[in-house]
């Protein structure tokens, strides 16, 4: 029987083709924001509180402010996608070079980089990232920047695992009897062997990181000067008795995205697992 390449077995998984569905349409609602709704988000529209299908061309209908509901949806999804994926990016990027350094050298380096690493494991991200956005200001950098710095221990201790499994390994062995150099012996021969639990790891940091905004925001500690479902999710709460949609509907966005990323994280789990290739 021919093994299936990885990209066809994660399309044949359940988990796979549903959670990239949904991220899909998530992304085309953030590239199609300017497409459909050209004038300002920001602008009011209608009565507000104007509940969904009640009025043409609102299907959603309006917030607090009389601001078209669908069009703050589809601008959020920007900045929740923007937010993750710079996060998560910048959170593998730091943990990749820490776990790397750890693993492989060892030693006093290892171990001054992992109790570093134990040192920020201490403080409950969440409470970290309100601690760096007070004392910053609100501001899109600054919640890309806390998440990434409350997120990559989990990283670095993943690929610190994986460098002390394949340093003894004897291919690892052999290219240090060939004389070849510490940096081009991680980068080429152990490092591309750990890219399967990095890309594993990398949907749930995304996954993460769009909850911590939405939650920030929520807060109020979210960038004034762009659309957010945290943001959205907070405004509703004053009308929730009277126009509970407001916080429904930015809320069932965070909820199936967060699911779809992590549906996309349990396939490709199965995909590169080493016990399912053969199956």
């Amino acid at each position: 029987m021919i093994p299936q390449s990885p990209l066809k077995r994660f399309f044949l998984h359940p988990s796979g083709l549903v959670g990239t569905i949904i991220l899909l349409a998530v992304a085309f609602m953030a590239i199609s924001a300017s497409f459909f709704f050209p004038d300002s988000p920001w602008k009011m529209v209608a009565r507000p509180n104007t509940w969904p299908l009640t009025q043409p061309g609102l299907p959603l209908g309006t917030d607090g402010m009389g601001r078209n509901l669908l069009s703050f949806l589809m601008y959020g999804a920007r900045v929740s996608i923007l937010v993750g994926l710079a996060a998560a990016a910048a959170a593998v990027f730091i943990g990749t070079i820490v776990g790397a350094v750890s693993g492989y050298y060892g030693g006093r380096i290892g171990d001054f980089l992992m109790r570093l690493t134990d040192a920020m494991q201490t403080v409950p991200s969440f409470l970290a990232a309100i601690l760096i956005v007070g004392v910053i200001g609100p501001s899109l950098g600054t919640i890309i920047t806390s998440i990434a710095i409350v997120s990559w221990p989990m990283v670095a201790r993943l690929v610190r695992a994986e460098f002390l499994r394949l340093r003894g390994l004897d291919f690892v062995q052999g290219c240090l009897v060939m004389g070849m150099s510490d940096a081009r012996i991680i980068l080429t021969q152990i490092l591309p062997n750990c890219l399967s639990p990095i890309f594993v790891s990398t949907s749930l940091l995304v996954a993460t990181a769009i909850i911590i905004e939405s939650s920030l925001s929520f807060l109020g500690l979210g960038d004034p000067n762009v659309m957010s479902w945290g943001a959205l999710i907070g405004n509703g709460r004053s009308v929730m008795r009277v126009a509970w949609y407001i916080t429904l509907i930015p809320g069932a966005a965070v909820v199936l995205t967060v699911l779809a990323l992590n549906l996309i994280g349990d396939a490709l789990n199965d995909v590169f697992n080493p016990r399912l290739r053969t199956r």
